[in-house]
Formats: structure tokens, C-alpha cells, sequence
């Protein structure tokens, strides 16, 4: 939740760092978690999005199809084999629950919410010591683009069109502004004076 009149605007992290959180989370026997932070960061969507992912969306499929709820429009979404992998090993852990069921239950067996899901990525900030300011659920969607777009090396003006149209933004300029390349630009502005 955020503070009236405050600026609040969630932080990517870098990807290894992402990568070796999801093991960890694992290893530490924390499936669910470890499952939620892996989908944010390889698929790219909204937190709402994948609060409503079931188990039969994601298990043993090479590809993801939903209808986003904020923009209503069809979206299809290729699942790396090794998250297929994942995916696998924590639903076993999980002890295979039924295929029908959504993935993020609580233990209350309700869906956990935004906001218990920001708490809970609070406290894995603090626990794994996750270098991100405001580290949330947008946290990896933000994340997920800057890889694109730092993988993609010369091509990266490419991967900002591709990325635009994946969140759905009206231009190539609010995706800078939105994965934090803009500010980041215009601060390397201030490096070129000399004293």
C-alpha cells in the first residue's frame, strides 16, 4: 500500500539475482513462493493475471494462453523448459494438488491477494537480502523487460518494440519510462560535466 503523496514505483532486480532467489525459495521449501516469483519474472504479467493462473494453465505446457484482465486482450505466453521443469518439481512438492486449482492458494485455500503477496515479497526482500529498493509484484514484470532488453544487446531497440506491444504500452518511449531506462538515460546526463 502505498503512502498518499508519496512516490512509490517498484524496482526491477537483476535477473541472477531473480534466478538464484527461485532456488533458494525452493530449497528452503518455500515452492509456492519460489513458483510465483518464477512466473512473474519469465512470463511477464500482471500480478491479477497470475493470481488466476490454475494448475492445468502452467503444468506440462509449452505455452500459456490467457485473456489479460486489465486490457481484456488474448495473450499467449511460450514457458521456458526449464520453468517447465520447475513448474513440475514444485507441484510435487506441493503434494500434486488437484490440476483444476488455482497455484496460489494460502493456506486459508483462498487466493492470496495483492497486497498479502506484496507483504510476503517484503519480507523475502529482507530475509534473502534483495537489493531493490521497493522490491513488489510489479517488481517482476519490471524485471522480466529489462532482461529482454539487456539480453537483447544491439537488438535492443528491436526488443523495446516487442516489449511495448507485449505490456500493451502506446509507444517504445513509455516502455523506457516504465522498465526505468528514461531516468537512467537522462541521469547519465549529468556524468558528461566535468568540475
Amino acid at each position: 500500500m502505498c503512502v498518499r503523496n508519496s512516490y512509490n514505483v517498484s524496482d526491477y532486480v537483476n535477473w541472477d539475482a531473480l534466478l538464484i532467489l527461485i532456488r533458494r525459495l525452493y530449497d528452503d521449501g518455500n515452492y509456492k513462493i519460489s513458483l510465483l516469483v518464477s512466473c512473474g519474472c519469465f512470463f511477464g504479467l500482471r500480478i491479477s493475471d497470475i493470481r488466476s493462473l490454475t494448475w492445468n494453465d502452467i503444468l506440462d505446457k509449452e505455452k500459456v494462453v490467457i485473456v489479460e484482465k486489465k486490457t481484456k486482450k488474448r495473450r499467449e505466453i511460450m514457458i521456458n523448459p526449464q520453468l517447465q521443469k520447475h513448474i513440475l518439481s514444485c507441484y510435487i512438492s506441493l503434494k500434486s494438488p488437484n490440476k483444476n486449482t488455482k497455484c496460489f492458494l494460502s493456506q486459508k485455500k483462498t487466493v492470496y491477494t495483492t497486497q498479502s503477496i506484496n507483504r510476503i515479497l517484503k519480507k523475502v526482500k529482507r530475509e534473502y537480502d534483495i537489493k531493490a529498493e521497493h522490491f513488489s509484484t510489479h517488481s517482476l514484470r519490471k524485471s522480466f523487460g529489462r532482461e529482454i532488453v539487456e539480453s537483447a544487446g544491439k537488438n535492443a531497440e528491436f526488443a523495446l518494440i516487442k516489449l511495448s506491444e507485449l505490456f500493451n504500452h502506446s509507444n517504445t518511449m513509455v516502455t523506457r519510462r516504465y522498465l526505468g531506462l528514461r531516468k537512467e538515460e537522462l541521469l547519465e546526463t549529468y556524468k558528461l560535466l566535468r568540475f
